[in-house]
């Protein structure tokens, strides 16, 4: 982990508040592995004041990148930084998803902006015989970000591309019309499309690890601002930004807030 002042390399605006910011980052893209995030403060004032965590999700040479939706004060600030801004930015924080294990195919699901930790894993799976298929779920086609993604089914809920309906639908209609080996799901998105994709895997007893949204204040486990409650395991909570973000779906207990 290192705390390093990052120099702003480029912002593109792919549509709909959403963007894509890159920034040089030598000694954390050496080390990031596929699932591990970065606490970026924003601003040098004092507000907002806490870190925003984002995943990192794409790395070239020295510089990384990641994905934001610029709905709040932070991400808006975030939004309009220009081509040499300084960043105040620790990484890579969180341990990673893991290609260890009996599994031939690969299964990544992403809903919204859930898609930020797969480019990385995509790239990990490469240089491994693992056949791999991507489903990225967003509201509308204009949501939809698939670059640096492989084998890419789309699901839409207004039915603009791809499949009409949530993301593990079509999950789902896949496992069950394709001849899939071994599968191993790997997934990242709001809380609900988690716990749907966590049933989803115990209902067909696939392998799954999901990475877990949430605020994370200090990014290293000292504020205990993210627990999330444990099924199966010693301890009754964990820490999402020390002990996660990526875990096993049977061992985590989805709370949903109205």
């Amino acid at each position: 982990m290192k705390q390093i002042l990052s120099k702003v390399i480029g912002l593109e605006n792919l549509g709909n508040s959403i963007y894509r910011l890159t920034f040089e980052a030598p000694e954390i893209a050496d080390k990031v592995a596929p699932g591990q995030f970065v606490n970026i403060r924003i601003s040098e004032e004092y507000s907002p004041l806490l870190r925003r965590p984002f995943s990192v999700y794409n790395k070239t040479g020295k510089n990384l990148q990641i994905l934001f939706n610029a709905v709040g004060r932070g991400t808006n600030i975030l939004s309009i930084k220009k081509e040499g801004d300084k960043l105040d930015v620790i990484g890579p924080l969180g341990n990673s998803f893991s290609l260890s294990g009996q599994f031939e195919t690969a299964l990544l699901v992403g809903g919204g902006m859930g898609v930020a930790s797969l480019p990385l894993l995509c790239a990990a799976i490469q240089n491994k015989i693992i056949h791999v298929v991507t489903f990225v779920g967003a509201k509308n086609k204009e949501s939809l970000i698939v670059d640096n993604l492989r084998n890419v089914i789309c699901a839409t809920d207004d039915g603009s591309k791809g499949f009409r309906g949530n993301v593990v639908s079509l999950v789902e209609q896949h496992i069950n019309e394709m001849n899939v080996v071994k599968p191993k799901i790997f997934a990242c998105g709001p809380p609900p499309m988690l716990r749907a994709i966590s049933e989803l895997a115990k209902k067909y007893k696939i392998l799954c690890e999901v990475s877990i949204e949430s605020a994370m204040a200090c990014g290293i486990g000292i504020c205990q601002g993210c627990p999330v409650e444990r099924i199966g395991t010693a301890n009754k909570y964990s820490l999402v930004c020390k002990d996660g973000p990526i875990f096993d779906s049977n061992t985590i207990k989805f709370v949903l807030h109205d």
